[in-house]
């Protein structure tokens, strides 16, 4: 059978009402609580009456920074890219609408209590606000933006969606009845590997006897931009959003701090559903029973060069969820938790939290699907928690793989409360890291045992950053800021201690023989000296990064029975087995490759890896006849800390970087808030803006800025002061 999807039909936003009058006197009137203090760094400091003031200012104030970007990351968790994109964003669209639907969203948002419609209203008043007083700004899709749109992801980060391991082209084979055809040669893009770091340092091990966290999320380049906002309702929160977020997702108040990294804890299942035909209805055996499959006609709007043009399908839903594929014949259903507004709320609420128990409380209502937490604060607590929403499930059955999905036995047995997940507080070492890796590692010796807990928690594997960070972090015994920073950008890459060591042993071996890599030997030499360290100065970093490149396809191929994208056991495993040849041939074929871009192969990777921001398109041009910084930094794929992912494009020789560093932060809790910040660039997206640019010599150099926490601090900086409305 051909199953054909489609989704809801988007109500209420495809034809934008104007703006009243009376909206347009509420919002007047609402703007004339709030000031948005603009720094030296054009940092936007919200201070309103009430936090709902907050809200309406953080979204104008991005608006005014970004509105682009506002609006993109909603047409995407609407499932309305194909509408600008045409059909090769159909079967995502696709996917985003079978696993999340806007009729529950909208409902959650009518029955929200008082306090919950208060900020989702105030979030679509400040960007209404903004489409009003800026008539300039044209929409692409949204000219009018509701206030249930936040209530569209779990815990705020968008574009984060658990499918139970199918993949967005097994949907579209399925869907669309056609094999996609797939490429003999895989080229490996570092930017695919996405990642954060999160360190948190306890008292007994700081100099001045307070708590330090370290904030270091991994994302696209300008993907969150830094904010402060402050209430006379209890908030004053200082950090990281995703354009078009109404909380801080990452970062601190005066009472504590959370950063936030990926996890792999089995959040979604997916299930083989015995699917068959009467009389042309669907039906599916649950427990013996026959059951109705409910069937949702869904129509999904995409561009074309004639206009816009409409899909319709049937999608097919078990008591599961969304029938999503069919593979070896079998129908999979996903049970998941996309789209949760308690995982909204449990992210506002952490903004307020002003202890470790109340922090606790919000960990407690275990909605976060996706996110592990590393902690800190000002009673001097440091703490990790390995996923929060966990689904209790049967531990005889493999959950790693599809189960039966006409059975009870499989069905979820409720949910892990806080304390059966994986997590740790205050471990004696006295510091804690993440950088989405296994939990078991944590605080080193300290951990957690694997063998305490259910496979299902934290099937995580190791990866360089985490081999590296567990290192760093026991050589310092007397952390400050600095030294807390400077931790966060070791430059070591672990990988290659496992890869360059096997390489040098293929060419010595084989120089013994026949000698055909001769030419090698310059190359060898080089890479034998060098203390696997990046350097802006250092050829063989370049030498290095981008013969990896050419067999890390093959290293991911590997299979590995230590956890899931265990990179550490695949990369060990595959240097026990590769043929030295391979290596060997990688090395020449790299040498060849930077020979035929630069004339030479001797390359600093300074000169190739370069930073560079000349226009704000969001699918990143390049030009290497434009001004740029050298980075010395490399990607996390190769252990680096200070992730920086960078590669060559249609017609550039040199590498950019695209992903990695975003927001990054080292805050010491106390009776006073100390912080050091550093922002991808800047963080206005305007191109004629002082601050488009201004932070890219320093984010090249890993140079951080004072953070301006407290009023008087801020106003000593004010670059411009003013209401909501009123000019920028």
């Amino acid at each position: 059978m051909r199953v054909l999807f489609l989704l809801f039909v988007l109500p209420l936003q495809i034809v934008a009402q104007p703006f009243s009058k009376s909206e347009i006197a509420s919002w007047e009137k609402q703007a004339n609580n709030i000031n948005i203090i603009r720094d030296n760094y054009g940092i936007p400091h919200m201070y309103g009456k009430t936090d709902a003031d907050a809200v309406f200012g953080l979204l104008y104030a991005q608006c005014e920074d970004d509105f682009k970007r506002v609006e993109m990351n909603y047409i995407d968790k609407l499932g309305r890219l194909s509408e600008i994109n045409g059909e090769k964003d159909l079967y995502n669209d696709l996917l985003i609408r079978l696993v999340i639907d806007t009729a529950d969203a909208i409902k959650d948002y009518t029955l929200a209590p008082v306090w919950l419609k208060k900020i989702l209203n105030a979030y679509a008043d400040g960007i209404n606000f903004y489409l009003y007083k800026n008539p300039q700004t044209k929409p692409v899709l949204i000219h009018r933006f509701q206030p249930w749109y936040p209530l569209l992801w779990t815990d705020g980060s968008i574009g984060a969606i658990s499918t139970g391991g199918i993949s967005v082209k097994e949907l579209k084979t399925f869907y669309s009845g056609k094999e996609e055809e797939s490429s003999s040669f895989v080229t490996y893009k570092e930017e695919e590997l996405t990642g954060s770091n999160g360190f948190a340092f306890s008292p007994s091990i700081t100099e001045s006897g307070n708590a330090i966290l370290y904030i270091n999320p991994h994302v696209t380049f300008y993907f969150r931009p830094e904010v402060h906002m402050v209430s006379e309702e209890g908030l004053n929160a200082y950090g990281a959003v995703t354009w078009g977020q109404p909380f801080v997702y990452q970062g601190f108040n005066e009472h504590c701090g959370w950063m936030h990294t990926s996890s792999e804890a089995d959040i979604s299942d997916a299930y083989i559903e015995k699917l068959y035909q009467k009389n042309k209805d669907w039906f599916y055996t649950y427990d013996g029973k026959e059951k109705a499959v409910t069937i949702k006609p869904i129509s999904i709007q995409y561009k074309t060069a004639n206009g816009l043009e409409t899909k319709v399908f049937n999608a097919m839903f078990t008591h599961h969820g969304p029938i999503l594929t069919q593979r070896n014949g079998e129908y999979l259903s996903l049970r998941h938790n996309n789209r949760d507004t308690k995982g909204f709320m449990q992210s506002w609420l952490r903004t307020k939290a002003n202890s470790f128990d109340a922090f606790k409380k919000t960990m407690d209502m275990g909605a976060n699907p996706s996110n592990n937490t590393v902690y800190a604060d000002a009673e001097g607590n440091i703490a990790y928690w390995h996923g929060n929403f966990l689904p209790k499930r049967n531990p005889t059955y493999n959950w790693e793989n599809p189960v039966d999905g006409s059975i009870k036995a499989t069905e979820w047995l409720g949910y892990h409360p806080v304390n059966e997940s994986v997590h740790l507080y205050n471990p004696k070492n006295g510091w804690l890291q993440n950088c989405n890796a296994t939990p078991f590692t944590v605080a080193g010796k300290n951990s957690p045992n694997k063998k305490d807990y259910a496979t299902y928690l934290a099937p995580d594997g190791e990866n360089f950053r985490g081999i590296n960070a567990v290192r760093v972090l026991d050589e310092e015994k007397k952390y400050n800021l600095d030294k807390v920073i400077k931790a966060g950008y070791d430059s070591r890459l672990s990988f290659f201690e496992v890869m360059v060591p096997a390489l040098i042993s293929a060419y010595e071996k084989n120089s013994s023989k026949e000698r055909p890599y001769e030419n090698l030997k310059e190359a060898i030499a080089i890479l034998k000296s060098w203390e696997f360290r990046v350097g802006e100065n250092s050829v063989a970093t370049t030498i290095a990064i981008e013969w990896a490149q050419i067999l890390m396809p093959m290293i991911n191929k590997i299979k590995t029975t230590n956890g899931d994208d265990d990179i550490v056991s695949k990369t060990k495993q595959y240097v026990a087995t590769v043929n030295p040849n391979d290596l060997l041939r990688g090395l020449n074929a790299t040498l060849n490759e930077l020979n035929g871009k630069f004339g030479k192969w001797q390359m600093p990777w300074g000169e190739v890896n370069r930073f560079q921001r000349i226009n704000n398109d969001i699918n990143n041009q390049f030009d290497d006849n434009q001004p740029s910084f050298p980075v010395a930094f490399a990607s996390s794929a190769w252990g680096m800390l200070p992730s920086y992912n960078s590669r060559s494009f249609n017609g550039s020789k040199k590498r950019y970087g695209v992903h990695g560093n975003s927001f990054v932060a080292a805050v010491e809790f106390g009776k006073r808030i100390k912080a050091k910040s550093l922002l991808a660039g800047g963080e206005s997206g305007d191109i004629n803006s002082p601050h488009f640019f201004d932070q890219g010599l320093m984010y090249s150099k890993g140079q951080f800025k004072e953070v301006l926490f407290y009023k008087e601090d801020v106003m000593k900086q004010a670059k411009k002061i003013y209401h909501p409305g009123e000019k920028y």
